[in-house]
């Protein structure tokens, strides 16, 4: 008989203090204490949080264990500075989509939005978030809309951003995250074809194992949000019940 378990995979944006109030999209940034909060509250009941690379075994239902998973979005620098030490003295595992042709710059893709710019991780904090254990997986070479792309446009996007990461970290660059959530079956394929083993998108759920049957369509693995409001009893919700298989349906 199988049995079914549930994988939250949670998503960062920026680790940082919240901005000034009205600023767009201000609930992407979870404070440094907050973070900490979280990620000792995991370590304490027994979870262990994994990047991407970790947690596919147990997404294939290879593993069974507590686990979770610890994603970030778009490479801030931010993240080395306020979540990397956090992550380590847990002995957490977590992967950051970097967007491969900005770093040492800023996120100017959200300009048009009224996001002020925030420092994107430089080539050094790449290699420094590699060398202390961390994942880093790609999110495009610009952070374009995929699916609004011509396909051989969208093609050298997820190529160019897997070849520059490798070259960069001397090491295999294996995990994927559309950028905006957004894909289709053909991005998808073109994204396995380009020799990535598993893809995140913004859907709200947690991953679905059933063990003894095929995994979950790991090109389109669905994810838990986590904003500057999420809040103990929220937190909770969100890892540890059908809260967000509810909000994905």
């Amino acid at each position: 008989m199988s049995v079914q378990r549930f994988i939250p995979i949670l998503t960062y944006h920026q680790i940082a203090p919240a901005p000034a109030k009205d600023t767009a999209f201000r609930s992407l940034c979870v404070s440094p204490e907050r973070f900490r909060q979280q990620m000792t509250w995991l370590r304490r009941c027994g979870f262990q949080g994994l990047s991407m690379r970790d947690i596919m075994p147990y997404i294939r239902g290879e593993k069974v264990g507590r686990v979770v998973g610890i994603t970030f979005d778009d490479g801030y620098q931010n993240n080395v500075t306020h979540a990397l030490e956090v992550l380590v003295q847990h002995q957490f595992s977590a992967t950051v989509y970097a967007v491969s042709a900005h770093p040492n710059a800023s996120n100017t893709w959200d300009a048009h939005l009224g996001i002020p710019p925030s420092q994107l991780m430089s080539e050094q904090d790449l290699i420094k978030w590699h060398q202390s254990g961390q994942e880093v997986g790609s999110h495009t070479e610009h952070h374009v809309h995929l699916t609004q792309c011509s396909l051989a446009d969208a093609q050298r996007e997820i190529e160019r951003s897997k070849r520059s990461l490798e070259s960069l970290l001397q090491a295999p660059v294996n995990q994927f995250c559309y950028p905006y959530g957004e894909f289709n079956g053909d991005i998808a394929r073109m994204v396995q074809a380009a020799g990535y083993e598993a893809a995140t998108t913004t859907k709200r759920s947690r991953v679905k194992v059933i063990k003894g049957e095929s995994p979950s369509d790991v090109f389109a693995l669905p994810r838990v949000p986590i904003v500057r409001s999420t809040v103990w009893p929220q937190f909770l919700l969100k890892t540890l019940t059908a809260y967000e298989d509810r909000r994905g349906s």
